[in-house]
């Protein structure tokens, strides 16, 4: 793997990261704003990015602005929010060619930062001073439909409900694009207050991934924040309970053919980069391969359900185990889970069992390596838990953990919140 990452910073509360590795042909730059999730802005935070991809004061319509990115062969704008623990990212990128591929020249890198710098801190407004309300609109009603369409997928919306019974108060609980509520009652002005909030005191992060001119997209971008008032935040990693005192149960039905178990652990107390890549490689031996315990026994060996698998979050420190199951079968599935956990407890696994998952976890990880965006996503994870560790080092370093290094991560893992999502095939 040929990439290489630094960072540096360029303004106040401002960073710029490049992750260069020759093999692109294109380059992705990225603009990232991150705030603590918070219950009552989490929708406002979320729209402001989308409805700054729709244009700038230089580039005002869709005419003006598709027309701009096909004269940067075929550049691409986008915008996306995610949840990091207990933060909110929001952010807007463009894909473009290198220079090397211009073919008369260009400073391709150069335009496609001038125009990331236009949509991201000159953006179209009305005569108020205000987003405007029909792109706040359209954009209000992508919030709205995406977050209605979490429960048509009800596996990860069962993780979610967990999640919320686990972190009932805390910022993690915070949904990515707030709640239905929260998102109807979106607005022109509140909107527009969201993103001058965001200027003015979320930690940005800008991101050069590829094999182009980084300097000159850093110059571009950092002589454009230059003339813009900050007062910036921190985002310390946010600590959760390292231990489940009582074990709590809630029961949700609604209309499905298949039941939902997902059982929320807490992973102890994790203090080092070590200790935390043996939870990771606990988890996969766990549940994370198709010959991990949970996917050997709890599915195949019984039959008890459909599918079986843990997820363990490096941010939180909180494990998901999740299985799709009959009603009849809940309590002895719940059983057999919690059966498996202590034999990874007891050390009941073999060497080959060992090596097997420390080489499906490498390739999962080798594999972020292979396009822009994924690489990006990869070191920014990094960044946001104050870390800079390569793929390769992370894999370099899991190859070193030992038995009794699992084991421990396994004896740290407690039961906190059992989740059932059931319907009527209980009551057939």
């Amino acid at each position: 793997m040929n990439n290489n990452f630094s960072r540096e910073m360029v303004g106040r509360g401002i960073h710029f990261s490049r992750i260069t590795d020759p093999k692109f042909k294109h380059n992705r730059l990225t603009v990232s704003f991150v705030l603590p999730l918070d219950k009552d802005r989490a929708s406002d935070n979320a729209v402001a990015p989308f409805v700054l991809r729709m244009g700038s004061s230089a580039l005002p319509d869709f005419s003006s602005l598709n027309a701009r990115l096909q004269e940067l062969y075929g550049a691409a704008l986008d915008a996306g929010v995610s949840k990091f623990g207990g933060y909110q990212v929001m952010e807007v990128s463009i894909r473009f060619l290198d220079n090397r591929y211009a073919l008369e020249g260009e400073d391709l890198t150069a335009d496609c930062a001038a125009l990331l710098a236009g949509i991201v801190l000159s953006p179209k407004l009305d005569g108020g001073g205000l987003l405007f309300e029909k792109d706040v609109s359209l954009q209000r009603r992508y919030i709205q439909d995406t977050i209605q369409a979490e429960i048509n997928d009800k596996r990860p919306y069962a993780i979610s409900q967990c999640i919320q019974e686990m972190c009932a108060g805390e910022p993690v609980a915070v949904k990515t694009y707030g709640y239905p509520e929260t998102a109807a009652a979106i607005t022109a002005r509140s909107a527009t207050d969201a993103y001058r909030n965001m200027l003015r005191i979320a930690p940005v992060e800008i991101v050069f991934t590829g094999s182009g001119q980084a300097d000159t997209a850093k110059d571009v971008l950092a002589g454009a924040f230059a003339g813009i008032a900050r007062e910036p935040v921190g985002y310390p990693l946010v600590k959760l309970r390292p231990v489940a005192e009582t074990v709590r149960e809630k029961t949700e039905t609604i209309e499905l053919n298949q039941s939902k178990l997902v059982m929320g652990m807490r992973c102890g107390d994790i203090e080092t980069p070590q200790e935390l890549r043996a939870a990771r490689l606990f988890s996969a031996l766990y549940g994370g391969t198709p010959f991990s315990k949970l996917f050997m026994n709890v599915r195949e060996r019984l039959s008890l359900c459909y599918y079986c698998a843990s997820r363990f979050d490096s941010t939180t420190r909180l494990l998901m185990v999740d299985s799709g199951v009959e009603a009849a079968n809940k309590q002895q599935a719940q059983d057999e889970i919690m059966a498996q956990l202590k034999v990874l407890a007891n050390g009941e696994f073999t060497d080959d069992e060992l090596a097997n998952t420390k080489l499906l976890l490498g390739n999962s990880i080798t594999a972020t390596t292979d396009s822009a965006a994924s690489m990006e996503g990869w070191y920014m994870a990094q960044i946001l838990r104050g870390q800079s560790v390569s793929p390769q080092e992370d894999v370099d370093n899991i190859n070193k953990i030992t038995r009794d290094e699992v084991v421990e991560a396994a004896r740290k893992v407690t039961l906190d919140t059992i989740y059932f999502l059931t319907g009527k095939e209980e009551e057939q």
